[in-house]
Formats: structure tokens, sequence, C-alpha cells
């Protein structure tokens, strides 16, 4: 019987295409780093070498510890000290990347409606980047971390989508059957295909839809994230 819903940020809380992100959150990271000496194409070639270390993360460790042991390895040791850094701006001046925001989504209404109706609701946010970053992000949806039941980030994940087993460490940390869950997300591999694999249903948000494969979608429920919102208000509450 279905009681939790998780649910991706990127492209399906957040209403925004991922290159624009891509192209802004660089920018800021540069404009951070830049003036301690660091030279802006190493800081992004360092950024996309952790986050590929933490996408082949086998569970071993942190995807924090993947980051920062191959974000080190390509900038040098003395770089461990920016963390601090890091996290003072994703508190301050990342805030600058929600101008890729195309308008709202219902969100926050969608969030408070399964909690009233008694589901548990998790954040399935690709663990690539810190607490205080996803809590960034959430706030710009009117949401925070406490509105949820878990959170992901790369503190407390071992593994990252599209890998299988990044859903199955969620299913472990809340005690969860896949029969009980349903994942809604934007993307085809790193939602559907993935959650789909360990036995999640699935529902595509197609506002902002990441089918690189272009991959038929006929067979997934989908919709925009305010028609799943209505279907979410006809809902009877948990048992």
């Amino acid at each position: 019987m279905l009681n939790t819903v998780l649910m991706d940020l990127d492209g399906t809380l957040l209403p925004f295409e991922q290159q624009e992100f891509i192209d802004v959150y660089f920018k800021l990271v540069c404009k951070e780093l830049v003036p301690k000496g660091y030279a802006p194409d190493a800081i992004v070639k360092a950024v996309w070498t952790g986050t590929k270390a933490m996408m082949k993360n086998d569970g071993s460790v942190l995807n924090h510890t993947r980051f920062w042991e191959a974000f080190v390895e390509w900038m040098g040791e003395s770089v461990r000290e920016e963390e601090k850094t890091l996290d003072a701006f994703y508190d301050g001046d990342f805030h600058g990347v929600r101008s890729v925001l195309r308008g709202q989504r219902p969100a926050k209404e969608l969030v408070q409606t399964l909690r009233e109706k008694g589901y548990i609701v998790v954040l399935a946010t690709n663990p690539i980047f810190p607490e205080v970053a996803v809590r960034a992000r959430l706030s710009w949806a009117g949401l925070k971390p406490e509105d949820f039941d878990h959170v992901t980030h790369y503190q407390n994940s071992r593994f990252c989508k599209p890998n299988p087993a990044y859903y199955r460490e969620i299913l472990d940390t809340i005690g969860k059957t896949p029969d009980e869950c349903l994942m809604i997300g934007n993307s085809v591999p790193e939602d559907m295909e993935a959650a789909g694999a360990v036995g999640i249903k699935t529902y595509l948000v197609t506002g902002f839809l990441e089918n690189p494969e272009q991959k038929p979608i006929d067979t997934y429920d989908r919709g925009s994230l305010e028609e799943f919102a209505a279907i979410v208000k006809t809902w009877d509450p948990v048992k």
C-alpha cells in the first residue's frame, strides 16, 4: 500500500533547465574561489572530477569523502581549507542561482498536502551537494529540510543517481519496501529507470523533462507537477 512519496528537486519541484543552472552556478563558485588564488578552469574541472567520483561511488564511503578526495587530488591539499568557504558560499551568494527559475510550482502546497494526509515524504535529490546547498535550493520553493522525513545530500549518502543503489539506500534508511513508495521526478534515467529498477512506482514530471537518449515515455504515468498535485488532493489519507 502506497504510504511514501519520494521527490526529486531540480527540474521537478524547482522549475529550471539543468544547463542554465550549471552555467550560473559555475560563474558564482569561480567568483568565490578565484580570489583565493585558484584558476577558473581548474575550479570547473575539479568540481566535475569530484562529481564524477561521487557518481561512481561504490558505497564504501560517503559521497562527501569521494568528492573531497577527488577535488583535493586535482586542486592540491590546501583546498581542503576552503570547505568552510564553500559552505558559506552556499548559504550566501549561491542564492544568485535562483535567477534561473522559470516561475513557480506548487511544491510547498504539494508537500503540505501529502504530510496532512499522513504520507512519508522524502526529498530524493541527487546527493552531489552538501546539506547547506540543498537547504538553499529548497528555500527557493518555500520549503526547508524539516518539511521532509528524509533528505539526501552528500554528507549522508553513499550512492548517486542513476545507480539503483541510491534508492535502495533510501529504502533502508526510512525502513520502507518498494511497493510502499512512489518516486516523482523529471529525469528518465535518474528517476524513472533507476527507481523502477528496484521496484518503486514512478510518476514522470514532464515540464523540464530530461531524457538524453530520447527513450519512449508512453509507459510512464506522467504530467505536470500541477497535475500531480491535483491527483494527490484526491488521495485518501494513509491508514
